[in-house]
């Protein structure tokens, strides 16, 4: 196959060429590819995370920050990469961030010590934030017509919802083969195989701009965005300091700053007047929660097979494989629906069809793997109904050159969502998990390690052994099961709520296409 010359897609209008559609497929395949590691990382670490305390002995926030620092910087940085790609090129953004991403693996592979592997992870965000938006704003321009384009980003969603699904069954055996490091090694030459056929296959795109780069914004968005995943990590944790709750306020100031400025610029890096279509919002709010949703339950339910059910990293991942094919059967079939329900039946049915998920695991007081097949079959096919129609309703509303300013919505929302899943949600967990780890035959630092988590008190029931160790293995699995329970609730009632704000945003007869 030729290599397509960049000049072909370095203007917007109806005017230029178009690749033909062999190229436009093999141009899709390389940018699923990037993502679908991107979209692993996120969640490969649910299954690791044992073997990862067992040998650097993180502490309880350390944990959290391993696990879901990669997607709150990733978005907090999403909407001033999307703007870069759109102003010097979104395939050279693309290469670079991807490039980025493997020298990151790398640095987080060869971690000892916690510092060093929450440096990588960090570093893998950046290099995440880079690549995330180029994927979307390229099908937007790669894909002209509605059809195509529906099919396109109906294929893009199902990778990026069967990429986190999967994260946990592939990071499981890979742990039990090689050690958690491995779960960093795999990105390395997929990365290299990647970048040289995208340099090879895509074009390159910049949108015609009146202006630089305003980085005074682009600092408010990373702060503002960083300072409200932290404010809402601590403070959902439960009592938290007075400097948690300045950085929350602060998080909100500097948001509320940068959408003014946006507001005032003729080059917004985010153009904020696009939330003023409700169908829009809806969209960005369906995205955040599902993703909210669902990386929070993968990271939940992997504990609950691995330390409640005691399977190993590898039969854990496989257990997770139901939501990952239901992510992939919601989001293919999405295009279809939508050509025969509308968004505002599916982008309902969606979010409902999470909610369902969430009932069903808070409900039933002593849960099965059957029944948690069955959760993860309804929270996969929320997901991938969810986050395909928001994406083509995303991209949809907004011209060509705005594509990146798409891409960095639905992106910013989809990484976010996942890591405040983590730091939301899972700190609500954690926070009842210490409420219920009560009357436990324990004292001084073996008191605190088992309080403080599942992996925490596990390794003190295997350092204690006998009687004493069954005891306290025994409390510890009760108190998971009912801070499982509380929190399920919780999610529920957030993803109802948002569920019928969405139906009631959408308007009557709304389609994806409806704003061209």
């Amino acid at each position: 196959m030729g290599r397509i010359p960049p000049r072909q897609l370095s203007q917007a209008g109806p005017d230029h060429e178009h690749p033909a559609a062999t190229g436009r497929w093999a141009m899709l395949a390389v940018l699923c590819c990037s993502l679908l590691l991107v979209a692993m990382d996120a969640t490969i670490l649910n299954v690791a995370l044992p073997s990862l305390i067992d040998h650097m002995d993180p502490s309880p926030m350390q944990q959290l920050w391993i696990v879901d620092l990669y997607g709150l910087v990733l978005g907090g940085l999403l909407i001033t990469c999307g703007a870069i790609g759109d102003r010097y090129g979104r395939k050279r953004l693309f290469v670079a961030g991807f490039v980025l991403f493997g020298a990151a693996s790398v640095v987080a592979a060869m971690a000892h010590s916690p510092a060093q592997l929450i440096a990588g992870r960090a570093l893998l965000g950046v290099g995440g934030a880079m690549v995330m938006p180029s994927t979307l704003s390229l099908i937007r321009n790669i894909f002209t017509d509605d059809h195509e384009r529906t099919q396109a980003i109906g294929i893009w969603a199902s990778v990026a919802g069967a990429g986190a699904a999967i994260g946990p069954l592939v990071g499981g055996h890979l742990v039990e083969a090689f050690g958690w490091s491995a779960a960093f090694w795999l990105n390395v030459p997929v990365v290299v195989v990647t970048v040289t056929a995208a340099i090879w296959l895509l074009p390159e795109y910049r949108a015609p701009q009146i202006g630089s780069l305003d980085w005074f914004s682009a600092m408010l968005s990373v702060l503002g965005i960083v300072a409200l995943a932290w404010g809402i990590k601590h403070v959902a944790k439960g009592n938290p300091a007075a400097l948690d709750l300045v950085i929350l306020v602060a998080a909100v100031l500097l948001l509320g700053l940068f959408a003014y400025r946006q507001l005032r610029s003729p080059d917004p890096l985010l153009d904020v007047r696009l939330f003023r279509n409700r169908a829009f919002t809806a969209a960005a709010l369906a995205t955040l929660l599902a993703m909210l949703a669902i990386g929070a339950a993968l990271f939940l339910i992997s504990l609950w097979l691995q330390y409640i059910h005691g399977y190993t990293p590898s039969e854990a991942g496989l257990r997770t494989v139901p939501a990952a094919i239901a992510t992939l059967l919601g989001s293919l079939s999405t295009p279809w629906l939508l050509r025969r329900v509308g968004v505002r039946f599916l982008m309902g049915f969606g979010l409902g069809a999470l909610a369902v998920g969430f009932i069903v695991l808070a409900a039933i007081p002593t849960t099965t793997y059957p029944l948690v097949a069955l959760i993860l079959v309804c929270l996969g096919i929320g997901d991938g109904v969810a986050i395909t129609t928001a994406a083509a309703v995303l991209v949809s509303a907004v011209p060509p050159e705005r594509a990146g300013m798409a891409g960095a919505v639905e992106e910013t929302n989809y990484e976010l969502g996942i890591g405040l899943g983590v730091a939301l949600l899972g700190s609500i967990h954690g926070r009842l998990f210490v409420s219920h780890m009560t009357e436990l035959p324990l004292s001084g630092e073996q008191l605190d390690t088992a309080r403080g988590s599942v992996g925490g008190a596990a390794y003190v029931a295997d350092q204690v052994g006998g009687a004493t160790g069954a005891q306290v293995l025994e409390i510890a699995q009760h108190a998971y099961d009912s801070a499982l329970t509380t929190t399920s609730w919780i999610s529920a009632g957030l993803v109802g709520a948002v569920a019928v704000l969405t139906v009631v945003l959408v308007p009557r007869g709304f389609t994806a296409t409806s704003a061209h």
